[in-house]
């Protein structure tokens, strides 16, 4: 069984070693015991039902609770030659029928199937003719009221299951649980004696960043400016947020999508679609996006507000670096975002218990961004884990700060906020401060105030960001509204009277990384033209790891790139020599590359030299996919049904791969006999037009053999006598 695992992890999904946790999962599974896996985002937790799926008899059924991911998942799972399938509310019911009947007959390893759909009688019948072996149930946090996206059409899982005629192994998967929920997944699902396996929270390539007072847009501009062609995601709490943010860095020229419930949903498609594919390189959204956003390549992910709580947070900027390559998670913090949470809560439609939940959730979101220890140690006490370290090093809080006695600075500021009677915002007391000329400043009489210019020196966005720092440490507060006014707070007495000292740490905003090498560029560049040509999203070809560990080994032939991780045989066939010949004229000679975008357009022009007879590289449609299910040995029908489409269709594809030059086994196509009847009538006949030709042959032998035997032997139909 070792072997047979080792062997589908690496022919399916190009690896040759598990992730960490991965391996346990996984024989759990083929043992036939209940599961719980809990494993980070970036984790592969996919893979620990996929793999068990191709081994088990019979059909895995993965429940999941969004149309993206199943899509998603779909798609990449039928590029790496995984026979897969999803039903929805997307599918007309002509075709959700056509899907079951496939599944009913054996056709898909994998089905992906909304909670909603086990309610439906239609459906049940269904699934008691078939074999299940597995339920996998993705995102189970879903089933706890104390998980963060609670979901009441989980709760009916646990009872479908236990009405199945014969009882499969149930696997559950989610990226964040706290104890409480990992007890009401076990409980709600009625998992029986299950293993549970918790992976470590802890993912040393996310650094994590927490920001202070900062003018939010100002940082986020120069971030990305300094960020080129890294994709990431910007979260904002509310939809006005996310169009503003949307609107100003589309002003600065910014390749930006946005994404929130207020959409159309033809317009969240296709921004969606726009990242995944990566013809933006930023999606503005509210928390409605992301779930089940299987994109590998996301280099960072910045919060605008604060989320209401820790399990959101930290599922959603697990969103960056899920390829395992240094990413930054970023939450810009001010105190203010507290008003806008609570509001959120009490006006949400929540029952009371609900309610209580989410405001104890939103003080340990709180108490994260006022901490002075280690960012990352909080998450994983959070998450229930003990062996950690006290500082890791790579968040915020352990480096890249600077310790600063902002005491004289305090001072001046709690002085002219006390004496403008604490009845103006933030704009007008650093204008104040700065001693601005404004005319209002001048009617107000503030002109005359002992605090006017004071802090000359300073720019005025400085003295606005300071004003915000000393919110969020709690000395001022900024009230909600649509006019917000800094008022004072209890800590800042102390302050003014001299008896306290106000010192803080300011972070560091990220360093601009360097540029990425030509190879690398190029590598990307074809892997996006042949995405685009495919229709598939760019990480489906090829990660951006397995894009680097091309970069670093360099491999010259197949036997070298087959031992990339991410490559699998599929994959290889399917796309890898084009992939070859680039890094062969690299290596070849360097200075070739320097125009890498040239360079990859030509190579994914023309194909591959020398390589057409028996490889995929260069095809222009998904005819090459017929022709090589073919030679793998499956027959027309089997390939018909295998990727639902007509026999008609596959005909004309392996037609077509016949015309342009790719070998077919003729013995299994064309029966000898009736090659001879086919050219024994046309010689009789004496014409090359199929319809005289057909006419005359026995009803058993249709146009598609006719037109194969005139193709093996090098006769032309005339024009006009294609097959009606």
């Amino acid at each position: 069984m070792e072997l047979q695992i080792r062997k589908a992890m690496k022919r399916f999904f190009g690896y040759d070693e598990y992730k960490p946790g991965q391996e346990a999962v996984v024989k759990s599974i083929l043992q036939g015991r209940d599961t719980v896996g809990v494993m980070p985002t970036g984790g592969g937790k996919s893979l620990c039902y996929q793999l068990p799926a191709l081994l088990l008899p019979g059909l895995t059924l993965v429940i999941s609770p969004l149309i993206a991911l199943m899509k998603d998942q779909v798609d990449a799972l039928n590029d790496q030659g995984v026979a897969a399938s999803f039903i929805n509310s997307s599918l007309e019911p002509d075709e959700v029928r056509f899907r079951l009947s496939q599944a009913l007959r054996g056709r898909y390893k994998l089905l992906y199937v909304a909670p909603e759909r086990l309610t439906s009688e239609h459906f049940n019948n269904f699934l008691n003719k078939i074999s299940i072996s597995l339920v996998a149930v993705d995102e189970a946090h879903c089933i706890s009221q104390w998980g963060h996206d609670f979901r009441p059409s989980y709760l009916g899982i646990g009872t479908w299951i236990a009405s199945l005629p014969k009882r499969p192994i149930v696997a559950a998967f989610t990226a964040t649980a706290t104890p409480k929920v990992r007890e009401d997944i076990i409980h709600l699902l009625d998992l029986k004696d299950p293993q549970v396996f918790i992976n470590s929270f802890d993912r040393p390539n996310l650094r994590w960043m927490l920001m202070k007072g900062v003018d939010r847009e100002r940082f986020i501009t120069r971030y990305l400016r300094e960020h080129p062609e890294q994709p990431g995601i910007i979260y904002a709490a509310t939809r006005k947020e996310v169009d503003s943010l949307f609107a100003e860095l589309r002003a600065r020229r910014f390749k930006v999508g946005k994404y929130h419930a207020g959409m159309s949903s033809d317009d969240r498609t296709r921004n969606q679609e726009a990242f995944i594919h990566d013809e933006v390189q930023v999606i503005v959204a509210t928390n409605a996006f992301g779930l089940g956003i299987d994109k590998s390549n996301v280099r960072f992910v910045i919060h605008h507000n604060m989320p209401r709580h820790l399990e959101a947070y930290y599922q959603e900027a697990g969103r960056a670096g899920r390829d395992g390559q240094a990413a930054d998670c970023i939450l810009l913090y001010r105190a203010g975002d507290i008003h806008i949470q609570k509001y959120l809560i009490e006006n949400g439609g929540l029952s009371p218990e609900r309610k209580a939940v989410e405001h104890i959730k939103l003080q340990d979101m709180i108490d994260y961004c006022h901490t002075p220890g280690c960012l990352r140690a909080y998450i994983l006490s959070y998450f229930g884990e003990r062996d950690f370290k006290s500082e890791c090093g790579n968040c915020s809080n352990c480096k890249d700060y600077a310790v600063r006695d902002i005491t004289v600075e305090a001072q001046k500021i709690f002085s002219c906020v006390y004496r403008m009677k604490q009845q103006y915002g933030s704009s007008m007391v650093a204008s104040v401060l700065k001693g601005s000329q404004q005319k209002r400043i001048y009617q107000l009489g503030f002109h005359e105030l002992s605090t006017y210019g004071i802090m000359s020196d300073v720019a005025t966005e400085d003295i606005i960001e300071m004003i915000n720092l000393l919110a969020a440490e709690e000395y001022l507060t900024i009230t909600a509204g649509k006019y917000p006014i800094v008022k004072l707070c209890p800590k800042a007495a102390p302050v003014l009277r001299g008896e306290k000292r106000v010192i803080v740490k300011f972070p560091q905003p990220p360093k601009s990384v360097g540029n990425e090498s030509p190879v690398f560029r190029a590598l990307r560049s074809l892997r996006q033209a042949i995405a685009r040509q495919h229709s598939v999203p760019p990480y489906v070809v090829f990660p951006d790891s397995t894009l680097r560990e091309m970069c670093e080994r360099l491999p010259l032939d197949r036997e070298e790139m087959l031992r990339i991780t991410g490559v699998g045989e599929i994959k290889f066939e399917r796309y890898g020599y084009q992939f070859l010949e680039l890094i062969q004229k690299y290596v070849a000679d360097p200075e070739s590359i320097e125009d890498e975008r040239g360079l990859a357009g030509k190579l994914f022009k023309k194909g591959v030299p020398g390589k057409k007879k028996n490889s995929i590289a260069g095809r222009k449609s998904s005819h090459l996919i017929t022709w090589m299910q073919f030679q793998e040995g499956m027959s027309l029908d089997e390939i018909s049904q295998e990727r639902d489409l007509r026999l008609a269709t596959i005909q004309e594809h392996l037609l077509q791969a016949v015309r342009e030059g790719y070998e077919v086994d003729w013995d299994r196509l064309i029966p000898r006999h009736r090659e001879e009847q086919v050219l024994r009538t046309a010689r009789e006949l004496g014409t090359n037009r199929l319809k005289p030709i057909k006419k005359a042959l026995s009803a058993e032998i249709d146009y598609f053999t006719i037109r194969m035997v005139m193709e093996k032997n090098g006769i032309r139909p005339s024009q006009g006598s294609r097959a009606p």
